[in-house]
């Protein structure tokens, strides 16, 4: 009982990571922009989140870095797709490798280093019940958190005007531009919004998931959220259980050999990192195309696109 209380805790504690992410990637996409760059942002956000925790010894400062990072970057790939109408999925990809790269770098001096010990979460009363209080209520509070933003990004998206801006410039960027709205720079802020949620899972992940720095320690969790995205056809709340259910057990499984990781690695000694690499690499690859296959959703109309309703016109656009 012990070890499948530790699996469900385990998988709830790896699907928040992918939630957060998934949701600024939501964020963005709703606007109309796909950004491949969440792996490398979030390495970046660990990085700097681990760095922050290690010289104050303050979890919410390094939140608050993490956030800080991915806010910065995802504002650069604004910048560049927005304004500068770079290929979106180029330089997402340009990004990732960029922040792989870069969280190596600055990541050397920090191998060694140890954080102070870390705090311990429970619910009283909750946490005393068999089974379902180790698995449920002695989660970081971000776990409850994440739960509590799916329904604050519902209600923002389908029932406040602003919300239905930000999808009308996903949908029908002309139109809204028709409008009056000005479309890139609500782009460029849902960009920067989903930015600083995808450093915050990073943070997350160094500060609380795993609290230590290795090399590429994200390991994936970038790319299976914008799988996630995509299979839960851009709901929130879909997003939240997929997280927490396929999506997060994987996750977790997909860690639980590798360095640093393996609160349940006792589970599945037959099987090695690799092997759970492959498998979340498969999911990411084919629950896309599933999703479409059957139907269950569509992308916003204009993701991905390269125009940016109000910029400036090429001469031979204009009549005579």
């Amino acid at each position: 009982m012990e070890s499948y209380a530790l699996l469900i805790a385990a998988t709830l504690n790896a699907g928040t990571v992918l939630a957060i992410a998934a949701m600024g990637l939501l964020i963005n996409e709703k606007a109309g922009i796909v950004n491949l760059g969440a792996e490398g942002m979030m390495l970046c956000a660990a990085i700097a989140g681990f760095a922050a925790v290690v010289h104050t010894g303050s979890d919410a400062l390094g939140f608050l870095a993490g956030m800080a990072a991915g806010a910065v970057l995802a504002t650069i790939f604004g910048v560049l797709v927005i304004y500068l109408s770079t290929n979106q999925y180029a330089t997402g990809l340009a990004l990732s490798l960029f922040g792989v790269g870069f969280s190596a770098f600055v990541g050397i001096g920090y191998v060694q280093e140890k954080l102070p010990p870390r705090p311990s979460f429970e619910i009283p009363f909750f946490a005393d019940i068999p089974l379902i209080g180790p698995a449920l209520f002695k989660q970081h509070p971000l776990v409850y958190g994440v739960i509590a933003f799916v329904f604050a990004l519902i209600w923002f998206l389908y029932k406040t005007r602003s919300g239905l801006v930000l999808r009308s410039v996903g949908e029908s960027p002309e139109s809204a531009h028709a409008l009056g709205y000005p479309v890139r720079r609500i782009r460029l802020y849902a960009v920067i919004a989903g930015g600083a949620l995808c450093g915050l899972a990073g943070a997350y992940i160094s500060v609380s998931y795993t609290p230590l720095w290795v090399e590429g320690m994200v390991a994936g969790k970038g790319w299976i959220a914008l799988a996630l995205t995509t299979f839960a056809t851009w709901r929130p709340a879909r997003i939240l259980l997929g997280a927490c259910t396929g999506y997060g057990h994987v996750s977790e499984l997909q860690g639980a050999a590798g360095p640093g990781r393996g609160r349940v690695s006792g589970l599945y000694q037959g099987r090695a990192y690799a092997a759970f690499y492959m498998d979340a690499a498969a999911l990411v690859a084919l629950c896309p195309a599933l999703s479409r296959a059957i139907g269950l959703g569509l992308c916003p109309d204009a993701a991905g696109h390269r125009r940016q309703p109000g910029a400036a016109l090429p001469n031979h656009s204009f009549g005579r």
